[in-house]
């Protein structure tokens, strides 16, 4: 089995406002397997982004609040930490990419001003200085001659620098910004920013959108993640730089081999760079599965709806599928399962109990009555 880099159990997010507690989580379970990309699907209003605040224990406070649940990053229950314990973690071990870019980059500092300061706040520079220090004296070798004798004694530098990687000295601040300016032009070329030389010295107005995405994304993963949450990323691209960010997103988890949690609303982003999807609605996830069995075999009234209303390029269809009704109100939401009032398939017992998880085949858990037969998960 893979292992589980974090677990949400019985999560709850709660939203107490003037009209009434919003219940914008109701005992969520998700796990998320280490070195996978996993969706996160439903309408509009569905919890999704409230899910990866909560995550990063960002849910504005008032009026929101984490009310009930765990959630176990690497063994230890994140809602447990203080703020100071979780400043350290966010940024290093978990980050996000948002889905408007210029809402989250600050707009009067460059861009190397901004992606220097997460690097310097959570990563230790002290090798990365030494490593600095190496490669501005190899481009001096590069520059001399052969014959030189301060070839001989410039590579004489670089081995004694080599030798100080395992413990090396504390750098001066000068030392430091130098250490974080080298790595983030190394993680511009990473997320292939054409001329990160230039790029750093810029302004984010100075950007395209798609240029000030991959910006967002360098910044998350300048520090190595164990977990990269990306809501909504490619909601503001045009569709020729959405299929450029998706490919850069996959070709990325490869490299640096993070988890890849994606929040999205596309069910073509998640048959592309998914490897299984967690389907959600009104503040529950009603099923997950690995993408492929998803999509020839789903097994929820909702996630059977959510793909009927996809357009199909072989059907020739005047007016496409729809699921009657509407997203219930979160203040006063349906007794028992959510979808009930929506369901073509109700039954006595769904106004009246919440379905729990149904198992149906290894890796595949619906919660809905219609599966009753089979193992509860």
């Amino acid at each position: 089995m893979a292992e589980t880099i974090l677990q949400i159990r019985n999560l709850k997010t709660y939203f107490y406002t003037y009209a009434g507690v919003v219940r914008a989580l109701e005992g969520i379970d998700l796990d998320i397997y280490k070195g996978e990309t996993i969706g996160l699907v439903g309408e509009t209003g569905c919890g999704k982004s409230v899910t990866s605040l909560s995550i990063m224990r960002l849910v504005p406070d008032p009026p929101g609040r984490i009310v009930g649940g765990e959630i176990i990053f690497k063994g230890e229950d994140l809602l447990k930490k203080s703020e100071e314990q979780m400043q350290r973690i966010r940024g290093s071990q978990i980050t996000m990419v948002f889905q408007d870019p210029m809402t989250f980059i600050n707009p009067v500092l460059t861009v190397g001003d901004q992606v220097t300061e997460v690097i310097a706040l959570h990563q230790d520079l002290a090798r990365e200085s030494v490593q600095t220090k190496i490669d501005e004296i190899q481009q001096q070798i590069a520059r001399i001659d052969p014959s030189s004798p301060d070839r001989q004694r410039l590579m004489e530098r670089v081995k004694e620098l080599e030798a100080t990687k395992e413990h090396p000295p504390k750098p001066s601040k000068r030392e430091i910004k130098k250490a974080a300016l080298h790595r983030t032009i190394e993680v511009l070329k990473l997320v292939q920013l054409p001329n990160p030389e230039k790029v750093v010295k810029q302004y984010p107005h100075e950007l395209s959108g798609g240029m000030r995405q991959r910006v967002i994304i360098a910044m998350a993963l300048s520090c190595n993640p164990d977990l990269l949450i990306a809501d909504e990323p490619t909601t503001s691209l045009d569709v020729t730089i959405q299929a450029q960010i998706l490919a850069l997103i996959s070709e990325l988890k490869k490299k640096i081999g993070a988890s890849i949690l994606i929040i999205t609303h596309d069910m073509g982003i998640v048959a592309e760079t998914c490897d299984r999807v967690g389907v959600m609605y009104a503040g529950n996830i009603v099923e997950v599965s690995e993408t492929k069995a998803l999509f020839k075999k789903p097994l929820h009234p909702y996630t059977q709806g959510l793909l009927r209303a996809i357009p199909k390029l072989h059907e020739d269809v005047k007016e496409l599928e729809i699921i009657p009704g509407s997203v219930p109100n979160l203040i006063h939401p349906p007794s028992g399962c959510r979808f009930h009032p929506r369901c073509p398939f109700k039954m006595d017992i769904c106004d009246k109990e919440f379905p729990p998880v149904f198992e149906t085949e290894p890796g595949h858990s619906v919660a809905c009555y219609l599966y009753s037969e089979k193992k509860k998960r």
